[in-house]
């Protein structure tokens, strides 16, 4: 099973445990891109028909905060996918980061069940 493991606030940990948060939403930066987007042999998030492929995970392990005992849960990840951002105009926005040009994007995981929690 492919876990991702990612730090969230206590406000946003009980609302998925309430099933009231259904999505989970990360910036994807230079320094992430590996965790979050499927990449080729040259280190580039893949593209299918235009759209910029998710890595996939099976599931999301959600901490709260950084204490040594705090809550957790392991949520069931049932999609994902890359969305680009846009300025006002709806233009995409680029910025540069070591010489090279990024687009700015977002990974979005659609959250199922939780499969097991420790509050």
């Amino acid at each position: 099973m492919e876990i991702l493991t990612l730090i969230i606030k206590q406000k946003f940990f009980d609302e998925i445990l309430a099933g009231k948060k259904r999505q989970e939403y990360r910036e994807i930066r230079p320094n992430s891109q590996k965790k979050y987007c499927q990449l080729d042999a040259d280190g580039y998030c893949i593209e299918v028909n235009g759209e910029l492929q998710a890595r996939n995970y099976d599931a999301i392990r959600f901490f709260v905060g950084y204490k040594k005992d705090r809550a957790s849960a392991l949520v069931e990840v049932t999609d994902a996918k890359i969305e680009l951002i846009e300025d006002e105009n709806h233009n995409l926005i680029e910025y540069t980061h070591q010489g090279e040009i990024y687009l700015a994007a977002q990974v979005v995981y659609d959250l199922g069940r939780v499969i097991e929690k420790h509050v």
